[in-house]
């Protein structure tokens, strides 16, 4: 067994990232493109707290160039998706890894990547992400190596900005492609980007691409990569759909699966049952009384649009992510709210997803997700390790039966909760309920 423990790393203080601009976390950093929409610029890294092993990168078969890299960025202990995918991938194992956002998963296998790679030129390598953010954390991630002896170089494929300087990328013949589905495909009907020489595939938050409808295109993409090849599979979850793209996409596949099976003990849930009128008195009396950074989840983009409008009107902090926003604003709104200098980020289901920020000590649920799996990824992102946070759902009468799941998986119910100037939704106890308090039964 291998023990886990909490390392505390100050990246800015790390005089090589600093002077090259390395980007230093484990797993996710943002990179935020220029005026131009591509050039990444310098990221500002915050203190990134990681759960990690007790071994060290030495010991996962990692080449001396990779290892010199690693130390000069302050990477000592592998996190535990890392110590455990590596050597596998390393091997040549097509494998599928379950865990959550902020886990370490992005060097889980860009290091094997990197490693595998050899020599040669042209694509050789293929990162397929569901969103711009997580694309460009990845890219990110990669520069380390173009900065390095390795000279690994990479381009970033993405929707939502000018695509010539993407062609001004590909005529550098890059060694790895990271890119979102509906770009790739672009590059490739348009006959600027080859998948033939692909030796390293990797679909990344597998079953975000299927909350995005983005299946049909992964498979278009997947078929035009050679069928001898190194795969890998990455989701926090596993739904019947992901189950079958592995079984028909990939050779033999190891499962490692290190997904939480619950929330962290560190929360605090709340729900709030409310009329469906009183759904928006509710979510800003709890904004204005729960104080701390906030992350809201919306389901409609009329919604994320109309709380920040109020919120900012009430002068409150706020910054906002959703698919009208352009990359380029939602790149200022992740990091603004990453440094604190918005104490609220208001995001849509699918926006959020992928969200990786330190320190959020409250989640608020607008809408309550479809699944309590999703509720629980929600929740993971606060109470990080030893620290707590706070869930506040908002629920109707409608939302009863999510609710009964959320419950269901966490093993308990959630407790219920009243904010001052907002009538609470009064829950009628189910038939069976009543006959086993009823004092005639007694």
């Amino acid at each position: 067994m291998t023990a886990h423990r909490r390392e505390t790393t100050d990246y800015q203080s790390l005089t090589g990232a600093r002077r090259t601009g390395m980007m230093t976390a484990v797993a996710n950093g943002t990179c935020a493109p220029n005026n131009a929409g591509e050039t990444p610029a310098e990221p500002a890294i915050p203190q990134h707290h990681v759960e990690t092993t007790d071994r060290d990168f030495g010991s996962l078969g990692l080449n001396p160039e990779i290892l010199e890299v690693l130390a000069e960025i302050g990477f000592e202990h592998p996190t535990p998706i890392q110590a455990d995918v590596i050597p596998d991938a390393i091997a040549g194992r097509d494998l599928i890894g379950l865990a959550e956002t902020g886990s370490g998963k992005t060097a889980a296998f860009v290091l094997p990547i990197i490693q595998r790679l050899g020599r040669g030129k042209g694509v050789r390598a293929l990162v397929v992400c569901p969103t711009r953010e997580i694309a460009l954390q990845t890219k990110a991630f990669l520069d380390v190596f173009r900065k390095s002896r390795l000279r690994v170089t990479s381009a970033c494929l993405i929707g939502g900005v000018k695509i010539g300087p993407q062609f001004d990328q590909l005529r550098r013949d890059p060694d790895v492609l990271v890119a979102t589905p509906g770009r790739l495909l672009d590059h490739t009907e348009r006959g600027t980007v080859s998948l033939r020489n692909v030796e390293e595939l990797v679909l990344d938050e597998a079953d975000h691409m299927l909350d995005l409808g983005f299946m049909p295109q992964v498979q278009r993409i997947v078929t035009q990569v050679p069928s001898k090849r190194h795969t890998m599979l990455f989701s926090a979850t596993m739904p019947p759909p992901i189950e079958r793209l592995a079984q028909r996409y990939m050779n033999d596949p190891l499962r490692i699966d290190l997904a939480p099976r619950g929330a962290a003990s560190g929360i605090e849930h709340r729900l709030y049952l409310v009329d469906e009128k009183d759904k928006k008195s509710c979510a800003l009396a709890l904004l204005d009384s729960v104080p701390g950074s906030t992350l809201v989840f919306t389901k409609r983009r009329s919604d994320a649009e109309w709380l920040c409008r109020v919120l900012e009107r009430g002068r409150h902090s706020v910054a906002r992510i959703h698919s009208d926003r352009s990359q380029k604003h939602r790149v200022d709104a992740l990091e603004s709210f990453r440094a604190g200098r918005h104490r609220i980020l208001v995001a849509t289901n699918i926006a959020a997803r992928g969200i990786d920020v330190q320190g959020i000590e409250h989640i608020l649920n607008y809408d309550l997700p479809d699944t309590a799996e999703d509720y629980i990824h929600r929740a993971g992102r606060t109470a990080r390790g030893a620290a707590e946070g706070v869930v506040s759902s908002i629920g109707t009468w409608l939302d009863k039966p999510i609710v009964r799941q959320i419950e269901l998986a966490l093993g308990h119910p959630l407790p219920r909760s009243e904010v001052e100037g907002v009538s609470p939704y009064r829950e009628m106890r189910s038939l069976n309920e009543r006959r086993r308090r009823s004092p005639l039964r007694r």
